[in-house]
């Protein structure tokens, strides 16, 4: 789909679309509303009339349901999207025959690149004086600071080239400045770091609003650094991403409803928040004594009657409930190429993604189940979870009493539980005394082989296969099986 507005058609035509004509304010209303909407899954909204925003439509909960993600990006399963880069990057070519082979591949890969435009429509309209008093930010929670952009699209590259399209809070403090949350372990603080340790200076960012499902979703998304999101937005969506390039020389996705085109001083940091955030309870992060960047709104650029999309966040399952388990199903073929023993993985809604994770193995040695929990806690976006669990491969992840009964049934506590203090954790958990320094747990409830057992075999209960054969006509007469 081209743009926000085509999906927005797209959920409509499909029954999935709720437009409300009443008049409602960004700040606490239509926040009040969308998590209504989505606590009862009743679909997307689109808001046509916002109080105090004349020229702007509001739209929310886009991400309405995994299956309708998997029909809008045209794939059978999520995990097809991770596995199109690791099946064009599988076998790279060692020498001139295999370079030969390879040319089908490197056509291939051309239809996922980016692709910069001269034109685009948000070009048509620009404002100057108070850019960010146009924007109709929410304000979500009635103790939040402010408002906040919820699911801004910042863009920026870091000193070595690399491009970054994702999505962090932004606090508005007035017409011309915002501070950006990002957490030291995001690509955005890695950026900031770098310009400044190269003697500072201003970092070119800008801020889209809105564009297809498919850049929406790469925003998100805990792409492996140092691959470009930019190109990866291509491998979501089917097709490369038309880009335009900004006085700032900043690439934003063409298809944006309105891109705010500024610079974050380096140099300059401010505090930030309380924000009402996913776990469900206020994030403080002056009492951290946590400072985040400023960023200078210089100009925003938007479509004729632009649409404003705005997350909301709270205690689950909201919106980011869809998102973790689509980008759950995504990066599983990526986490199998780095722990191949790993068969599936669940992040359970009700775990709020960075909390618990479940996971299952294909054990083949003692210890196998530790490996894995250490091996994940060093890994990417895995390395924040708090608790992980590891259950033998016949264990459905998703099936939380199947998992209840491995941890009752092979578990041993002080051998099986590994709890690692003084660990880097999420820095928005509100369990930990001093964020960003917590503590991980870690359930080993794989079945045990015998060395783990101290030669202990314990026979697992089996059903008689000659008396099921014998019993099949009564199963299919009683049970239609």
């Amino acid at each position: 789909m081209k743009d926000m507005r085509e999906y927005l058609d797209w959920l409509e035509k499909r029954g999935e679309l709720i437009r409300v004509d009443e008049e409602l304010s960004p700040e606490l209303e239509i926040p009040a509303f969308l998590r209504k909407v989505m606590y009862s899954r009743a679909g997307a909204v689109l808001f046509e009339k916002v109080k105090g925003y004349p020229e702007w439509g509001v739209a929310g909960n886009l991400f309405t349901s995994v299956e309708t993600l998997k029909k809008a990006l045209n794939v059978e399963r999520l995990e097809e999207i991770g596995e199109r880069p690791l099946k064009l990057f599988e076998g790279l070519p060692l020498g001139f025959s295999d370079k030969l082979s390879s040319l089908g591949r490197l056509k291939e890969m051309s239809a996922y690149l980016p692709k910069v435009v001269r034109k685009a429509e948000f070009t048509k309209n620009v404002i100057e004086d108070g850019p960010l008093d146009f924007i109709p930010a929410f304000k979500t929670w009635p103790k939040d600071a402010g408002r906040y952009l919820t699911y801004p699209l910042v863009c920026f590259s870091d000193p070595k080239g690399v491009n970054s399209i994702s999505v962090y809070r932004v606090m508005l403090l007035d017409g011309e400045r915002g501070i950006i949350h990002w957490q030291i372990h995001k690509r955005g603080s890695q950026a900031w770091l770098e310009y400044l340790e190269r003697n500072g200076g201003k970092m070119p960012v800008a801020i889209a609003i809105g564009s297809d499902i498919g850049t929406l979703l790469t925003a998100v998304s805990p792409v492996p650094y140092p691959l470009d999101k930019l190109l990866f937005a291509g491998f979501v969506r089917g097709k490369g991403l038309e880009l335009y390039r900004l006085p700032n020389g900043v690439l934003v996705p063409a298809n944006a409803e309105a891109v705010i085109e500024g610079y974050v001083d380096v140099s300059e940091l401010h505090e930030e928040g309380p924000f009402g955030d996913h776990f469900g309870f206020y994030d403080k992060p002056a009492e951290r004594n946590e400072l985040y960047p400023v960023f200078h709104a210089e100009r925003v650029y938007y479509r004729d009657d632009p649409i404003y999309y705005g997350s909301v966040v709270g205690k689950p399952p909201l919106e980011d409930a869809v998102i973790g388990k689509a980008t759950e199903r995504i990066f599983l073929p990526m986490m199998r190429m780095v722990l191949p023993e790993v068969v599936d993985v669940n992040f359970p809604e009700y775990g709020v993604f960075q909390g618990v994770a479940i996971v299952s193995i294909k054990k083949r040695y003692p210890g196998h189940g530790k490996k894995v929990l250490n091996a994940l806690w060093g890994t990417g976006q895995a390395a924040l979870t708090k608790v992980i669990v590891v259950v033998s491969e016949d264990i459905d992840p998703h099936d939380i009493n199947r998992v209840i009964w491995a941890i009752a049934s092979f578990v041993d506590p002080q051998r099986d539980v590994l709890v690692v203090p003084n660990a880097h954790t999420d820095v928005l958990d509100p369990a930990v005394p001093n964020p960003p320094l917590g503590s991980k747990l870690g359930i080993d409830a794989t079945r045990k082989l015998p060395e783990e057992m101290g030669g202990r075999v314990v026979e697992e209960m089996e059903e008689d296969p000659e008396v099921l054969k014998r019993l099949e006509g009564l199963f299919k007469k009683y049970f239609g099986e």
